[in-house]
């Protein structure tokens, strides 16, 4: 779970896996579950773990490792009974303690620093409010939100188990970097 490539379509995701993601995430804001299902199918067959962003009922249909829900996305126990890598979302200690509590494999922290992928993120927490999380909880913490090569070690030296990233996820240094930390 080291590297967390959150992607819209299947040439990302490739370019993503070559460039050492771990963990593909097919992110499709404002998608159908039937839209999510026509594009990620080909996901199933790049060889690393297959997480779909925000919809149970898509991941289950592909046969996703996973799905990655957000403070706000209700499915949690339909996707722990179907068997899935649950990952949810958590922006404070308090939050991350509650996912962890609500069965989540890991959570997903941040945003780290503020991001332009998510125009309508929280406010950064940092460093120190990374660590915070990191420290709170037992399963792993991957960082997200303004994440690169430049910043991701110091997200593992916080205590990160990994990075997710939009903007670079197909940067080969991501994975170099974050290798590097641990």
């Amino acid at each position: 779970m080291r590297v967390h490539a959150i992607v819209e379509d299947l040439a990302t995701a490739q370019a993503a896996v070559a460039a050492g993601a771990t963990v593909v995430q097919l992110r499709l804001k404002d998608a159908t579950t039937e839209q999510r299902v026509e594009t990620g199918r080909p996901f199933r067959e790049l060889g690393v773990a297959f997480v779909v962003n925000d919809d149970v009922e898509a991941a289950i249909e592909l046969g996703a490792d996973g799905v990655h829900l957000g403070r706000g996305d209700e499915g949690a126990e339909q996707a722990m009974a179907a068997g899935l890598l649950l990952g949810l979302s958590a922006s404070s200690r308090r939050e991350a303690a509650v996912a962890e509590f609500a069965g989540a494999a890991y959570i997903g922290a941040g945003p780290v620093w503020a991001t332009p992928s998510k125009p309508d993120a929280d406010p950064p927490i940092g460093l120190d409010g990374l660590q915070e999380i990191c420290m709170s909880v037992t399963v792993p913490v991957i960082a997200i939100g303004g994440v690169d090569a430049a910043n991701a070690a110091a997200c593992i030296r916080a205590g990160a188990s990994g990075v997710a990233a939009i903007r670079a996820a197909t940067d080969p240094a991501l994975r170099t970097a974050v290798d590097a930390a641990l």
